[in-house]
């Protein structure tokens, strides 16, 4: 009886520990099922969209949902909803919501309708006033929403609707607005700073009007921003673009050949230099996805003999990857591992140097050294000592 009483004892102050903070619906609750639930106690629905890898998200779930007065605030006023945006049960939901950076926070009314959103992670208080002021329902983004809705496209409401999707960290439909804004302004924007700036940071699409003419005519907002900032910014939307190049498929992810295949037109006609490694990125991550490593073998070598292209030591080390998985294709195995040799002769020969960083991180070992290391557990199976 003792034993049994201790037991409870322990189980109660258990319950008690959890009742002071933030009650949390089980794992694997989604919005239908928390909005329902919500709709039934008159609350609103709060979804802590974290990682598992995500520091601040894990110091919010030790340090700051657990505190009393968080979960006093908390509890009476939501159905509190974690969920993990890389799990299997969310999948697509960090596209659908533009969640682009963790620990995200949203607040749903009980029809699922969202009215509020902040990112990053504070102490209790800071966390509490930011739930406070975003669960109040913002007319004006709302008023935003509808004027859009309804078809106003005006440069002054444009920029303030603009304004409010960049403060809830809505990427997507900040790139709509953004493109919209800009259009008609292709040959002119990149003389106006604020302009140039909504370019630089809002326009992801490379197919949206100012982003062709900008890729054919960069010198204009060169001035405006600076040679490399522009450079740059063509480069990453064009990469970024090679990954949303890829659909659900069944269990898997298969590239869309017809969107691949627009966008190597549109590659054709921007005239972009390298047009070669963007179409052979796309295919090298095609063949991996298929597990087809004889074709992904073939594509690396292909890129590493097209004239203006180079692949670094790290990327070769990256590429090799997949090999280390068992019952891999032999013969591409055995192809790989001549690709590794010969970046090794190379060094060994000094017609490459290999690298001791990466951008501004020192590397533990030179690359010459890691590759021999990824030959030799290629071949043998094992990791060698380091």
């Amino acid at each position: 009886m003792k034993r049994l009483s201790v037991i409870l004892s322990l189980v109660l102050v258990a319950s008690v520990t959890f009742a002071q903070g933030v009650a949390f619906e089980p794992d694997g609750t989604l919005l239908p099922q928390a909005a329902a639930k919500a709709k039934k106690e008159n609350k609103l629905v709060f979804v802590d969209c974290y990682t598992q890898w995500c520091g601040p998200c894990k110091k919010m779930a030790r340090d700051i949902f657990p505190q009393e007065k968080v979960g006093k605030f908390m509890n009476e006023r939501f159905v509190n909803v974690k969920i993990d945006m890389e799990a299997s049960y969310a999948e697509g939901l960090s596209k659908e919501w533009q969640v682009s950076g963790y620990p995200t926070f949203i607040i749903f009314n009980a029809d699922g309708k969202e009215i509020g959103r902040f990112m990053g992670g504070s102490d209790a208080d800071g966390f509490i006033s930011r739930v406070a002021e975003k669960s109040a329902v913002d007319a004006a983004a709302s008023s935003l929403e509808e004027r859009w809705k309804q078809g106003e496209r005006g440069d002054a409401f444009l920029k303030e609707y603009l304004a409010s999707l960049t403060a809830t960290y809505k990427r997507d439909d900040a790139n709509m607005v953004a493109e919209t804004l800009l259009k008609g302004k292709e040959e002119t924007f990149a003389q106006d700073s604020e302009l140039a700036a909504i370019f630089m940071k809002h326009v992801n699409n490379p197919f949206a009007s100012s982003f062709i003419y900008t890729a054919q005519h960069p010198e204009a907002l060169k001035a405006t921003v600076g040679e490399r900032p522009v450079t740059m910014k063509i480069s990453s939307v064009l990469n970024n673009y090679t990954k949303q190049l890829f659909v659900k498929q069944g269990d898997g992810v298969v590239l869309d050949e017809a969107q691949f295949a627009a966008f190597q037109a549109l590659l054709r006609r921007l005239g972009v230099a390298d047009a070669d490694h963007y179409r052979l990125t796309v295919l090298i991550s095609a063949a991996e996805k298929k597990a087809d490593y004889a074709a992904y073998v073939q594509f690396i070598k292909e890129y590493l003999a097209t004239p203006g292209l180079d692949a670094n030591d790290m990327t070769l080390a990256n590429w090799a990857k997949p090999f280390s998985a068992p019952g891999v294709d032999a013969a591409a195995k055995k192809e790989m591992i001549e690709v590794l040799r010969a970046r090794v002769a190379d060094i060994e020969a000094g017609k490459r140097q290999a690298q001791t960083t990466i951008g501004n991180m020192r590397l533990s070992r030179p690359t010459d050294e890691l590759l021999r290391m990824i030959i030799q557990t290629m071949e043998t199976g094992q990791v060698p000592q380091m």
